[in-house]
């Protein structure tokens, strides 16, 4: 493993398809990543099989009967520690992080939601999109805040929606470009090419890679 690339901390709660589209990535030297640790808070989540497959560290960290989130934060927070993480990666995850956590990695937690945010946040976004009539719909990665899906907004694509299409063809096509832009937003990370105005990030199309990761402000 090489020191200048990125240690991801990929943290799952079901399949984990945009968990292996990175993992491809990294091994295809198209993300300058590497995935230090796989974690889920559910003990069958398939995604931890990936990991092991890929001779990734695959950790369940299961929630404890009238644990509070910070207690939970604090374990999942020694696990991402202990593996040295740099930036991490919600792929599928179904919990909320609490504000150790996010302290803990300020500008350094991704998501990737099924919509453009800020449409349709939360669960169940590709049927609300649906429901509501939506022409279009698709993906964003976003850097990860105190809310649900309302942290600053990296890369988007967007996915047409078909008449014909239920909640479940629209999930698929959505997910098929998930896998392309999630690694992408990695790379910007990796390269260090975004910058916040406000709630605006700006970066670019990849570059040089730098080991740096900061993001910077201004």
């Amino acid at each position: 493993m090489l020191n200048d690339m990125l240690n991801l901390g990929v943290l799952i709660s079901g399949r984990g398809t945009n968990l292996q589209a990175i993992l491809d990535a990294c091994a295809a030297g198209t993300c300058a990543a590497q995935v230090a640790v796989v974690l889920s808070n559910v003990a069958d989540a398939y995604g931890l099989e990936r990991a092991r497959r890929a001779g990734v560290p695959a950790v369940c960290v299961p929630a404890r009967k009238g644990e509070r989130r910070e207690e939970y934060d604090a374990r999942l927070l020694e696990v991402l520690q202990a593996h040295e993480v740099d930036l991490v990666c919600l792929a599928g995850y179904m919990r909320i992080l609490g504000k150790r956590l996010l302290a803990a990695y300020p500008q350094r937690i991704l998501n990737i939601h099924p919509s453009l945010l800020p449409a349709f946040p939360g669960l169940e976004a590709q049927r609300a999109a649906l429901e509501h009539g939506a022409k279009v719909s698709g993906c964003t990665v976003h850097f990860v805040d105190e809310g649900v899906d309302t942290g600053p907004i990296i890369l988007q694509a967007a996915v047409p929606v078909y008449d014909e299409d239920d909640a479940e063809t629209l999930a698929a096509r959505i997910l098929e470009r998930e896998h392309e832009i999630y690694p992408r937003a990695i790379q910007l990370v990796a390269e260090n090419r975004l910058r916040r105005q406000g709630r605006r990030v700006l970066g670019g199309q990849p570059g040089p890679v730098s080991p740096s990761m900061a993001v910077k402000e201004g």
